[in-house]
C-alpha cells in the first residue's frame, strides 16, 4: 500500500536534490526577506538633504540664522562618534532659489529663519511631503536645535505637496510591482517553456535570427507589462484618490511606464534565456523580485536604507521607475525632473536587450 507514495517520494524528492538552484534559493529566499526587509524598513534616516535660508532684507546673517544653520548641520543620529549626520545642510542666500531646489527634488525641506531676533517671529519649514517619514524628522530637529539654543520662535510647517497617505506613497509602487510580476510570469516563462517544447530550436533551421526571437519576445512581453501597468495605475488612482492634474502628467505617466516595462521586459528575458527550465527559473526570480522591490523605495524612503543597501538603488531599474512616477503623480513635477529617472532606465533596457540576445545566441551553439 505504501510502495507507491514511497515510489513517488523517492523521484520528486531525486529531482529536489538534483536541482542546486532550488535547494539554494529554498534556504536563501527567507534569508534575503530578514536582511533586505529588516534593513530597507524602519531604518534611522541619514544625510537628508535641507536648505537653510534667512529672510532678506536685511542682508546680515543674524546669530540665531548662524548658529541653527551650524547645529543643524551637526545633528547624528546616535550617540558615538561613529554616528552618521541625519541632515545635510546647504545655505542659500536667496529664498526663491531655495524653494525651486526643493520643488526640483534636489532638497527634501526648506528651513526659513526670521531676519529679527525676536521671538515672536516663526521659523518657516517648507517640507516635502510626497513621504510620510521624512517631514516629522526635519521637524523635530529644528524644534530641537530652537531649544537648544534658548530660542522661543514658533515653528510653521508648510507640506508643499499636500497632505500624502501611505497609500498614496505605496500605491506608485504597485505600478512596478504588476509590471514585473506581469512580464516575469509571462515573457520569462514563456521563453523557457518554448524552450523546453524545442520549439526556439526548430526555428535554427528558417530565416528568423536567433535576435529576432529575443527582440519579439521582449516585445510581446513589453506590451504585457504596459497593460498591467496601466490597469494598475488607474486602479491606483481610484483606491487612493490621487488626481492627475493635467493631460500632460498623463502622458508622461504613459510614457514612464513604457520605459518601464521595456526596462523590466528586458532584464527578465536575458536572464531567463540562462535557464533551461521553469523549475530553476521560479525560485531564482523570485530572489530577484524580492530583492528590486524592496530596495526601490516602494515601502519605505531609500534615503532610510543603510548606506550599503542604497548602493543598490543605483542598478534597480525599479528604484528610478517608482521615483519617476511618484515625481510626477505625487508631485506634478515634468521631464525637467524625472529625465535622469527615464535616461537610467533606457541604458539599462539597452544593456539588457544586448546581453539577452547574446546569451540566447550562447545558449543555443
Amino acid at each position: 500500500m505504501l510502495r507507491g507514495p514511497r515510489a513517488i517520494f523517492k523521484r520528486d524528492f531525486k529531482k529536489f536534490l538534483s536541482t542546486p538552484v532550488l535547494i539554494i534559493s529554498s534556504l536563501l529566499i527567507p534569508v534575503m526577506y530578514l536582511v533586505l526587509f529588516g534593513s530597507a524598513i524602519g531604518g534611522a534616516l541619514t544625510h537628508v538633504p535641507v536648505g537653510v535660508v534667512q529672510e532678506a532684507p536685511p542682508y546680515n546673517d543674524t546669530p540665531l540664522f548662524t548658529s541653527a544653520a551650524y547645529q543643524l548641520n551637526h545633528i547624528s543620529q546616535g550617540s558615538n562618534n561613529d554616528a552618521e549626520k541625519l541632515l545635510d545642510v546647504t545655505v542659500y542666500t536667496d529664498e526663491a532659489v531655495a524653494k525651486q531646489d526643493l520643488n526640483n527634488g534636489k532638497i527634501s525641506a526648506v528651513i526659513v529663519f526670521p531676519s529679527s531676533v525676536s521671538n515672536d517671529n516663526a521659523v518657516r519649514v517648507y517640507v516635502d511631503s510626497s513621504d510620510s517619514v521624512t517631514p516629522p524628522v526635519i521637524v523635530a530637529a529644528v524644534n530641537s536645535i530652537l531649544q537648544s539654543l534658548g530660542a522661543h520662535n514658533p515653528v510653521t510647517v508648510d507640506d508643499i505637496y499636500g497632505d500624502i497617505t501611505y497609500i498614496q506613497f505605496f500605491g506608485v509602487g504597485v505600478i512596478v510591482m504588476a509590471i514585473f510580476s506581469s512580464t516575469s510570469f509571462g515573457g520569462g516563462i514563456a521563453l523557457i517553456k518554448d524552450r523546453e517544447n524545442g520549439i526556439h530550436e526548430g526555428y535554427l533551421v528558417t530565416p528568423v535570427k536567433r535576435s529576432s526571437i529575443v527582440l519579439g519576445i521582449i516585445s510581446s512581453g513589453t506590451v504585457r507589462a504596459c497593460i498591467a501597468g496601466f490597469v494598475i495605475f488607474w486602479i491606483d488612482l481610484l483606491a487612493t484618490g490621487i488626481t492627475l492634474q493635467s493631460f500632460q502628467d498623463f502622458l508622461l505617466v504613459l510614457l514612464v511606464i513604457f520605459v518601464i516595462s521595456v526596462g523590466v521586459t528586458s532584464f527578465v528575458v536575458s536572464f531567463a534565456t540562462r535557464f533551461s527550465s521553469q523549475q530553476e527559473y521560479g525560485p531564482v526570480i523570485a530572489f530577484f523580485n524580492i530583492t528590486l522591490f524592496m530596495t526601490s523605495g516602494a515601502f519605505y524612503p531609500v534615503i532610510a536604507m543603510p548606506g550599503w543597501l542604497r548602493w543598490i538603488t543605483v542598478i534597480n531599474p525599479e528604484y528610478y521607475g517608482i521615483s519617476a512616477l511618484r515625481s510626477i503623480v505625487l508631485k506634478n513635477q515634468g521631464l525637467n525632473v524625472i529625465w535622469m529617472d527615464l535616461v537610467a532606465l533606457i541604458i539599462f533596457s539597452s544593456l539588457m536587450i544586448i546581453i539577452g540576445v547574446v546569451t540566447f545566441k550562447r545558449t543555443l551553439e
